[in-house]
């Protein structure tokens, strides 16, 4: 497997340095500064890619092959007649670069926010600091400070209790903390910060779209995405939804195995793939992990190898765990992507040289370690929650003893 580690750029506290030393040998990156819909220019990708593999001549040599993401504008999503500009520059920054070498590229299609956590600093048992979702916070922020409208729909009469007591409990503090941590736009979220009177508006764009509407709208993206990626020799890789369920109104469609049925259905491209998110798709019970990893195996192009633990009297809530300590079998996980790539090696030994030639043949999967602990000399530092220095490398060598251990006997 590919080792690779997610980086926000030269402002990120965790420096390129830093990376070389986790040996990790591929970072994961984006053009986080161009706004939402516009083009990735070659002259921008270069400048970037230099800034992260200028150093490869003196010290251990890392390279920029995975993008996440290329942002969806809103305007695709919602499926409107202008979005057509969008969907070309969203292809021309794709072609940019597979131009420049760069070929696997991660991108999710969730509305209006990405992912999202309601603690960024959840103190567990052992003193390191976790993300958390907690529904019952997330439904106190819902239907009391953002008051959106109907919401109540969406709870049982005594989820709104418990959610008003939860609003009465805090203080006014802990609710600007907790509209902060929804909304104003964490790292690695592609999407904008918003104001309580934005959001709203944003949510209100969607009070008409149906599930039906958003996957149609994907697929529709797709359709026109697909084909150049294919001749590209590019794997574009879907994150699911996070949390993978509806909320805030909101309809999700990149959720379970049964969603991913139905994309592949639709658009049976070999070019569109999945970033198989092992603690996002773990957040449902209803999820098991090691069947999926093993019935789309094919189109896995990146994992993220994190778990979480759920909540067991609320099962909508969860904290970022240990990498291996966690509601998931992520033994068997790792298992199931090694025998995959064994698979794709000896698929690839077959080919013709000119087969081997064309596209990203490569058989490994890149993977890297996700949502970290916030520990040891990293607690009370400036960090990206979730994306601490310490944590994810925890994360990665325990990642790094399984997938050395499994090796040995597949």
């Amino acid at each position: 497997m590919r080792e690779s580690w997610r980086w926000f750029g030269p402002k990120d506290p965790v420096s390129l340095d830093d990376i070389r030393q986790t040996g990790a040998t591929d970072i994961v990156s984006a053009l986080h500064t161009v706004p939402t819909g516009d083009v990735w220019s070659v002259a921008a990708i270069k400048e970037y890619k230099s800034t992260i593999e200028r150093g490869n001549s003196e010290h251990s040599s890392i390279v920029w092959s995975v993008v996440e993401s290329i942002p969806v504008h809103e305007d695709i999503k919602l499926g409107r007649e202008e979005c057509q500009i969008y969907i070309d520059n969203w292809i021309t920054s794709m072609e940019n670069l597979a131009h420049c070498g760069v070929k696997t590229i991660c991108y999710n299609f969730m509305p209006v926010i990405d992912w999202t956590r309601t603690d960024l600093n959840f103190r567990l048992s052992s003193g390191v600091y976790a993300l958390r979702f907690d529904q019952k916070k997330f439904a106190a922020f819902d239907l009391f400070i953002l008051q959106r409208p109907n919401a109540d729909a969406d709870y049982t009469e005594q989820e709104i209790l418990d959610a008003e007591d939860i609003f009465t409990e805090m203080s006014a503090k802990e609710r600007d903390q907790l509209t902060h941590n929804i909304i104003a736009g964490l790292p690695g979220k592609m999407t904008d910060a918003y104001t309580l009177a934005d959001f709203r508006q944003a949510l209100a764009q969607y009070q008409h779209i149906s599930h039906k509407d958003l996957r149609g709208n994907l697929y529709a993206f797709l359709a026109q995405v697909l084909p150049r990626a294919e001749a590209l020799g590019v794997k574009l890789a879907i994150h699911p939804d996070d949390p993978p369920r509806d909320m805030l109104g909101l309809p999700r469609i990149i959720c379970t195995a049964d969603d991913l049925d139905s994309l592949f259905a639709d658009q049976p491209s070999p070019a569109n793939g999945i970033t198989l998110c092992v603690g996002t798709y773990g957040s449902r019970p209803d999820n098991d992990l090691p069947d999926m990893a093993r019935r789309f195996s094919s189109r896995i192009h990146f994992a993220h190898l994190r778990g979480v633990s759920r909540d067991p009297d609320e099962q909508r809530s969860f904290y970022e765990a240990n990498h291996l300590d966690s509601d998931i079998d992520m033994v068997s996980v790792i298992r199931e992507l090694l025998t995959e790539e064994r698979n794709r090696s000896q698929q690839h030994a077959l080919q013709s040289k000119e087969q081997q030639d064309v596209g990203n043949s490569a058989a490994e999967i890149f993977i890297r370690p996700d949502h970290g602990h916030q520990m040891m000399d990293d607690i009370g530092k400036t960090v990206n929650p979730g994306y601490s220095g310490i944590g994810r490398l925890k994360g990665l060598a325990e990642v790094r003893g399984v997938i050395r251990a499994l090796s040995s006997m597949i």
